[in-house]
Protein backbone atom coordinates (compact mmCIF):
# COMPACT_ATOMS: atom_id res chain seq x y z
CA UNK A 1 0.00 0.00 0.00
CA UNK A 2 1.39 3.30 -0.39
CA UNK A 3 3.07 5.14 2.46
CA UNK A 4 2.88 8.80 3.91
CA UNK A 5 4.46 9.98 7.30
CA UNK A 6 3.74 13.42 7.98
CA UNK A 7 6.59 13.41 10.56
CA UNK A 8 9.41 10.74 10.17
CA UNK A 9 10.91 12.05 7.59
CA UNK A 10 10.64 15.92 8.45
CA UNK A 11 13.01 17.52 10.35
CA UNK A 12 11.53 20.59 12.80
CA UNK A 13 11.26 23.62 10.73
CA UNK A 14 8.83 26.29 12.16
CA UNK A 15 7.10 28.60 10.36
CA UNK A 16 4.77 32.41 11.22
CA UNK A 17 1.89 31.71 12.85
CA UNK A 18 0.33 35.90 12.59
CA UNK A 19 -3.32 35.42 11.74
CA UNK A 20 -5.33 38.48 11.61
CA UNK A 21 -6.88 39.47 14.85
CA UNK A 22 -10.82 39.90 15.34
CA UNK A 23 -11.86 43.00 16.93
CA UNK A 24 -13.36 41.97 20.45
CA UNK A 25 -17.12 43.01 19.47
CA UNK A 26 -16.68 40.87 16.38
CA UNK A 27 -15.26 38.37 18.17
CA UNK A 28 -18.18 38.17 21.13
CA UNK A 29 -20.70 38.49 18.34
CA UNK A 30 -19.27 35.18 16.52
CA UNK A 31 -19.21 33.48 20.02
CA UNK A 32 -22.44 33.70 20.67
CA UNK A 33 -24.04 33.19 17.92
CA UNK A 34 -22.00 29.88 17.59
CA UNK A 35 -23.24 29.04 21.12
CA UNK A 36 -26.87 29.47 20.01
CA UNK A 37 -26.49 27.46 17.06
CA UNK A 38 -24.62 24.68 18.65
CA UNK A 39 -27.33 24.80 21.56
CA UNK A 40 -29.75 23.61 18.73
CA UNK A 41 -27.92 20.52 17.49
CA UNK A 42 -29.20 16.70 18.80
CA UNK A 43 -28.79 13.30 17.51
CA UNK A 44 -31.07 12.23 14.99
CA UNK A 45 -32.48 9.00 13.90
CA UNK A 46 -34.69 9.01 11.61
CA UNK A 47 -33.53 10.36 8.24
CA UNK A 48 -35.35 12.26 5.35
CA UNK A 49 -34.25 10.64 2.00
CA UNK A 50 -34.09 14.38 0.52
CA UNK A 51 -30.74 14.41 -1.13
CA UNK A 52 -27.68 16.32 0.18
CA UNK A 53 -24.97 18.16 -1.66
CA UNK A 54 -21.92 15.96 -1.06
CA UNK A 55 -19.80 18.88 -0.92
CA UNK A 56 -21.30 19.45 2.39
CA UNK A 57 -19.83 16.39 3.49
CA UNK A 58 -16.90 16.56 2.06
CA UNK A 59 -16.38 20.02 3.85
CA UNK A 60 -17.51 18.93 7.34
CA UNK A 61 -14.54 16.36 6.58
CA UNK A 62 -12.05 18.46 5.45
CA UNK A 63 -12.57 20.65 8.57
CA UNK A 64 -12.58 17.29 11.18
CA UNK A 65 -8.94 16.94 9.22
CA UNK A 66 -7.69 20.34 10.69
CA UNK A 67 -7.93 18.79 14.28
CA UNK A 68 -4.64 18.80 16.35
CA UNK A 69 -3.02 15.55 16.74
CA UNK A 70 -0.64 13.82 18.45
CA UNK A 71 2.68 14.48 16.69
CA UNK A 72 0.73 16.06 14.19
CA UNK A 73 0.61 12.09 13.10
CA UNK A 74 -3.20 12.79 11.86
CA UNK A 75 -4.49 8.94 13.10
CA UNK A 76 -7.58 9.09 11.11
CA UNK A 77 -9.57 7.53 8.00
CA UNK A 78 -12.57 8.90 6.87
CA UNK A 79 -14.38 6.08 4.91
CA UNK A 80 -17.56 7.60 2.66
CA UNK A 81 -19.57 4.38 2.10
CA UNK A 82 -21.52 5.05 -1.37
CA UNK A 83 -22.13 1.75 -2.37
CA UNK A 84 -26.05 0.40 -1.19
CA UNK A 85 -25.11 -3.32 -0.77
CA UNK A 86 -22.37 -2.50 1.43
CA UNK A 87 -24.40 -0.14 3.63
CA UNK A 88 -26.89 -2.95 3.78
CA UNK A 89 -24.38 -5.76 4.82
CA UNK A 90 -23.41 -3.43 7.57
CA UNK A 91 -26.43 -2.58 8.68
CA UNK A 92 -27.10 -6.74 9.09
CA UNK A 93 -23.68 -7.02 11.26
CA UNK A 94 -24.59 -3.98 13.08
CA UNK A 95 -28.13 -4.86 14.30
CA UNK A 96 -26.86 -8.38 14.95
CA UNK A 97 -24.20 -6.88 16.69
CA UNK A 98 -27.08 -4.75 18.61
CA UNK A 99 -29.41 -7.57 18.94
CA UNK A 100 -26.68 -8.99 21.51
CA UNK A 101 -25.94 -6.14 22.82
CA UNK A 102 -29.87 -5.80 23.92
CA UNK A 103 -30.25 -9.03 25.15
CA UNK A 104 -27.91 -8.49 27.79
CA UNK A 105 -24.25 -8.02 26.68
CA UNK A 106 -24.66 -4.44 27.76
CA UNK A 107 -25.46 -4.94 31.44
CA UNK A 108 -28.72 -4.04 33.21
CA UNK A 109 -26.61 -0.54 34.24
CA UNK A 110 -26.53 0.75 30.81
CA UNK A 111 -29.44 -0.90 29.37
CA UNK A 112 -31.09 1.30 32.61
CA UNK A 113 -29.11 4.05 30.93
CA UNK A 114 -30.61 3.80 27.57
CA UNK A 115 -33.88 3.17 28.41
CA UNK A 116 -34.98 6.86 28.35
CA UNK A 117 -33.14 7.57 24.38
CA UNK A 118 -35.44 4.87 23.01
CA UNK A 119 -32.82 3.13 21.31
CA UNK A 120 -33.27 -0.41 20.32
CA UNK A 121 -31.18 -3.17 17.82
CA UNK A 122 -32.98 -1.78 14.81
CA UNK A 123 -30.35 0.47 13.08
CA UNK A 124 -32.62 1.98 9.78
CA UNK A 125 -30.31 4.91 9.48
CA UNK A 126 -27.60 3.17 7.90
CA UNK A 127 -29.41 2.71 5.01
CA UNK A 128 -32.04 5.29 5.11
CA UNK A 129 -29.58 8.84 5.46
CA UNK A 130 -28.32 9.93 2.44
CA UNK A 131 -24.77 9.46 3.21
CA UNK A 132 -22.83 7.02 5.90
CA UNK A 133 -19.81 7.93 6.80
CA UNK A 134 -17.55 5.05 9.09
CA UNK A 135 -14.33 7.11 10.79
CA UNK A 136 -11.63 4.63 11.20
CA UNK A 137 -8.55 5.61 14.23
CA UNK A 138 -5.07 4.52 12.70
CA UNK A 139 -3.54 2.54 15.67
CA UNK A 140 0.11 2.68 13.78
CA UNK A 141 1.86 3.54 10.72
CA UNK A 142 2.38 1.39 8.16
CA UNK A 143 5.63 2.02 6.41
CA UNK A 144 5.78 -1.49 3.83
CA UNK A 145 6.20 -4.16 6.39
CA UNK A 146 7.61 -2.19 9.38
CA UNK A 147 4.72 -0.47 12.00
CA UNK A 148 5.40 2.88 14.00
CA UNK A 149 3.05 3.56 16.81
CA UNK A 150 0.64 6.58 16.70
CA UNK A 151 0.57 8.44 19.69
CA UNK A 152 -3.11 9.92 21.78
CA UNK A 153 -4.89 8.05 18.67
CA UNK A 154 -8.27 7.95 20.84
CA UNK A 155 -8.25 11.96 21.67
CA UNK A 156 -7.04 12.86 18.45
CA UNK A 157 -9.81 10.75 16.59
CA UNK A 158 -12.52 11.84 19.06
CA UNK A 159 -11.41 15.71 18.40
CA UNK A 160 -11.71 15.57 14.60
CA UNK A 161 -15.22 13.54 15.17
CA UNK A 162 -16.21 16.42 17.21
CA UNK A 163 -14.77 18.92 14.70
CA UNK A 164 -17.13 16.88 12.29
CA UNK A 165 -19.99 16.96 13.66
CA UNK A 166 -20.44 21.06 14.45
CA UNK A 167 -19.11 21.41 10.88
CA UNK A 168 -22.41 19.01 9.84
CA UNK A 169 -24.70 21.24 12.13
CA UNK A 170 -23.05 24.87 11.16
CA UNK A 171 -24.01 23.39 7.87
CA UNK A 172 -27.42 22.61 8.37
CA UNK A 173 -27.24 18.62 8.73
CA UNK A 174 -27.96 16.44 10.78
CA UNK A 175 -25.68 13.35 12.64
CA UNK A 176 -26.20 10.30 14.78
CA UNK A 177 -22.83 8.84 16.57
CA UNK A 178 -23.24 5.25 16.46
CA UNK A 179 -20.73 3.17 18.30
CA UNK A 180 -22.17 -0.74 17.61
CA UNK A 181 -19.74 -3.32 20.02
CA UNK A 182 -17.69 -4.80 18.63
CA UNK A 183 -16.97 -3.26 15.42
CA UNK A 184 -14.67 -5.22 14.00
CA UNK A 185 -16.81 -6.29 11.25
CA UNK A 186 -16.84 -2.97 9.80
CA UNK A 187 -12.93 -3.78 9.23
CA UNK A 188 -13.94 -6.94 7.26
CA UNK A 189 -16.91 -5.36 5.03
CA UNK A 190 -14.81 -2.19 4.11
CA UNK A 191 -11.70 -3.93 3.64
CA UNK A 192 -9.65 -1.92 5.59
CA UNK A 193 -5.84 -2.42 6.41
CA UNK A 194 -4.84 -4.01 9.62
CA UNK A 195 -3.41 -0.28 11.23
CA UNK A 196 -7.06 0.74 11.58
CA UNK A 197 -10.02 0.26 13.93
CA UNK A 198 -13.35 1.50 13.67
CA UNK A 199 -14.00 4.56 16.02
CA UNK A 200 -17.53 5.55 14.91
CA UNK A 201 -20.26 5.14 12.05
CA UNK A 202 -21.69 8.02 11.47
CA UNK A 203 -24.97 8.60 9.08
CA UNK A 204 -26.18 11.80 7.56
CA UNK A 205 -28.41 13.74 6.31
CA UNK A 206 -31.89 16.08 7.17
CA UNK A 207 -33.77 15.23 9.81
CA UNK A 208 -37.39 13.45 8.35
CA UNK A 209 -40.36 14.88 8.84
CA UNK A 210 -41.25 12.92 11.74
CA UNK A 211 -37.87 13.09 13.21
CA UNK A 212 -38.35 13.09 17.32
CA UNK A 213 -35.77 13.21 19.50
CA UNK A 214 -35.13 12.91 23.46
CA UNK A 215 -36.88 15.42 25.56
CA UNK A 216 -33.60 16.41 27.45
CA UNK A 217 -31.68 18.51 29.57
CA UNK A 218 -27.90 20.18 29.17
CA UNK A 219 -26.26 20.34 31.97
CA UNK A 220 -25.80 24.03 33.29
CA UNK A 221 -22.06 25.62 32.32
CA UNK A 222 -22.45 25.98 36.44
CA UNK A 223 -22.17 21.93 36.62
CA UNK A 224 -19.37 21.35 34.26
CA UNK A 225 -17.13 24.39 34.65
CA UNK A 226 -14.96 24.45 37.79
CA UNK A 227 -12.41 27.98 38.06
CA UNK A 228 -9.46 27.92 40.43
Amino acid sequence: MDTWSPIHDRPYSPVPYRPERMPVDESLRVAAELRDRMRERRTVRAFAADPVPEQLVLDAIAVAATAPSGAHQQPWTFVLVRDPEVRARIRVAAEEEERVSYDGRLGEEWLSALRPLGTDMHKPHITDAPFLLVVFQQRFFLDGDEQHKHYYVDESVGIAVGMLLTALHLSGLAALTHTPSPMRFLSEVLGRPRNEKAFAVIPIGYPAEDAVVPDLVRKDLTQVIVEV
